[in-house]
């Protein structure tokens, strides 16, 4: 867990991710090697990596913040829809057969990759306003493939505000701003399911593993500070190529994960 917390927070804190893609893998495994019953180790893996998520996001946020990287206006207008395809998502993983969801995942991803990797970092970014018709579908759909997931959502969020004339640096503080919110209402949605289903996993709350959580919070705090001023000290363009490439080794990962269900 100490060695897994030092990556998942400096990625957190350079693409204004949550950590979970990496978090969850992790902790699916730890969790697995400890005997936990299987029919819930992916959601005590998901909803330990939102809880982790919460004070690392909070940390990542503050520090782009320092370097006006974060529109709240977008975080507000947007972020509401997002968190409501959270709960929408959350209602579903607690009864969810993953493997459609999985290959749909490794495909949005995949293409978002794409068109990273593709494209030129404008001279001058001009924000186009983005439609409320548009917030409602993206957000909604966002949140839902957020929560059964794990993650704070950045790794779409930060594709769609580019695409919308936002420079890389407010894209990512922004996306990490709107990964705290999914990350909330994702924690509490999971805790809540675990409870009610009555799971009775050792040391955990709902589906919240406590000794990750307070193993993995002072390291990824840490390291996602450092990931966030770094971000602001790499060329723009270099940084878009860079979550280009990310995403798509994410993607590759997530097939391979397909084939493997």
């Amino acid at each position: 867990m100490v060695l897994t917390a030092i990556p998942v927070g400096f990625v957190a804190g350079l693409f204004g991710i949550g950590g979970g893609l990496i978090t969850v893998p992790f902790l699916y495994y730890i969790f697995g090697s400890l005997g936990i019953d299987k029919a819930y180790l992916m959601h005590l893996a998901v909803g330990t990596s939102f809880a982790i998520i919460i004070p690392t996001s909070i940390v990542s946020v503050l520090t782009h913040h320092k370097f006006k990287a974060v529109d709240f206006n977008i975080v507000k207008s947007y972020g509401i829809f997002v968190v409501f395809g959270v709960i929408l998502g959350t209602i579903f993983a607690a009864s969810l057969k993953t493997k459609s969801l999985v290959l749909f995942f490794s495909i949005v991803i995949f293409l978002l990759s794409i068109y990273l990797i593709l494209l030129k970092e404008k001279e001058k970014n001009v924000v186009i306003d983005i439609k409320l018709n548009l917030k409602i579908i993206l957000g909604s759909l966002v949140g839902f493939i957020s929560a059964p997931m794990g993650i704070g959502g950045a790794i779409m969020n930060v594709p769609i505000l580019k695409f919308f004339g936002y420079s890389i640096n407010k894209a990512i503080g922004s996306a990490a701003a709107i990964g705290f919110l999914i990350a909330i209402f994702g924690a509490f949605g999971f805790l809540i399911s675990g409870s009610i289903l009555k799971t009775n996993i050792p040391l955990s709350i709902g589906f919240l593993n406590i000794p990750a959580f307070l193993i993995f919070i002072p390291i990824t705090t840490f390291m996602a500070r450092i990931g966030a001023r770094t971000v602001h000290k790499i060329d723009k363009n270099k940084i878009t190529k860079f979550f280009g490439i990310f995403l798509f080794a994410i993607s590759i990962k997530f097939l391979l994960e397909y084939l493997k269900l």
